[in-house]
């Protein structure tokens, strides 16, 4: 089998003293944190949840201001809360609220996915154009007294976007990817789609995080390597928790002789080890995630995160017969592939040209 294995030993070899110090703190506050969270979970009268609601709301208000403080040092990290103006805080807030929510169904969660990467372009790519702006004029279905157009002005992202390849870790990377290629075409001035190459990652979830294998399967990826020397690679997945599925990837493609021009990771949620494993371990890369969480458990599951954000996505594969990525596609429906029918045509051709 062709395939690349990454250790979890070898990523915390990447990390300084400081860092592991700073993850041992973070551990610290999050386990009284947990207590607040039993004291809730068992809490029968008023009195005591009234109670447990306020310890709860103090430790991550701690957390919250520990983890922001440590990122005025970290300029590769990008956390959307702590970089944007308060106004937009409530709008993230609530959106990571509903997507943590076990009663968020399919529907809903992938409607939310959706607003989280709209937001998240806004930030690293159309806040970083700003003030420079350009012109579209749009017909509108008025044409009395005359066919009417409207013009707007939006972000001049161009400069940005036209290098870049859109790098899909599947499975739960898939969607997500398609809608943040999809805002690129938006915004770009001629419709670009960004070509897309697509890696067959997972890690051996059987193991602890301490010990956690990553397994790049390059039999069933589909990417071309000349094609990503010199690129802005971008990599969009929902959930960043130990990074090393990332940094298997790109440190494959450096080994191979390959030179991206930025490595950019967009993440919904991010845990504070996987974010600062990523940037010392990989230079020049960067991290914008909409919401940082503290931990990890012994599983490597983000916490307090949202679960598995790829089974929410996509529904849960069956074991013995895992959907490959066309079937991925068609069971998204007519609806998802309609609107993302670009993208779609984009990752068939560099499926069925390989």
């Amino acid at each position: 089998m062709n395939k690349i294995i990454l250790h979890a030993t070898d990523l915390d070899g990447y990390l300084k003293d400081s860092d592991k110090e700073i993850l041992a703190q973070v551990d610290a506050l999050y386990r009284a944190y947990l207590d607040d969270c039993k004291r809730l979970d068992n809490a029968h009268e008023e009195a005591a949840r009234e109670e447990a609601h306020r310890a709860l709301t103090e430790g991550a208000t701690e957390i919250g201001h520990y983890l922001k403080n440590l990122m005025v040092d970290e300029p590769a990290i990008h956390v959307y809360s702590f970089e944007t103006p308060r106004e937009q805080h409530a709008q993230a807030s609530r959106l990571i609220a509903k997507l943590r929510n076990p009663s968020t169904g399919h529907e809903e969660f992938l409607y939310y996915i959706q607003r989280a990467y709209e937001l998240l372009f806004g930030h690293v790519y159309a806040d970083a154009a700003l003030p420079t702006k350009r012109s579209i004029i749009t017909p509108t279905p008025v044409d009395v007294p005359v066919q009417n157009y409207a013009v707007h002005r939006i972000p001049d992202v161009d400069s940005q976007i036209h290098n870049s390849v859109m790098c899909v870790m599947l499975r739960g990377a898939l969607l997500p990817s398609m809608i943040l290629s999809k805002e690129i075409q938006e915004y770009s001035s001629d419709g670009f789609v960004t070509p897309f190459a697509l890696f067959k990652i997972k890690r051996d979830d059987s193991k602890k995080e301490a010990n956690m294998d990553y397994i790049l399967d390059l039999d069933k990826s589909y990417f071309n390597l000349a094609s990503l020397d010199g690129k802005d690679l971008i990599f969009a997945d929902p959930m960043n928790a130990t990074g090393g599925s990332l940094v298997t990837i790109v440190k494959y493609l450096k080994d191979h002789g390959i030179k991206p021009k930025s490595v950019k990771f967009i993440n919904v949620i991010s845990a504070l080890k996987g974010s600062l494993r990523i940037v010392r371990a990989i230079e020049g890369a960067e991290v914008y995630t909409l919401w940082m969480d503290p931990v990890l458990n012994e599983a490597a599951y983000i916490l307090p995160g949202l679960g598995d954000a790829g089974d929410r996505l996509n529904g849960k594969d069956r074991e013995e017969n895992p959907r490959n990525i066309i079937q991925l596609i068609a069971d998204y429906g007519s609806t998802i592939t309609n609107l993302y029918r670009s993208q779609v045509r984009e990752i068939e051709k560099t499926v069925l040209e390989a």
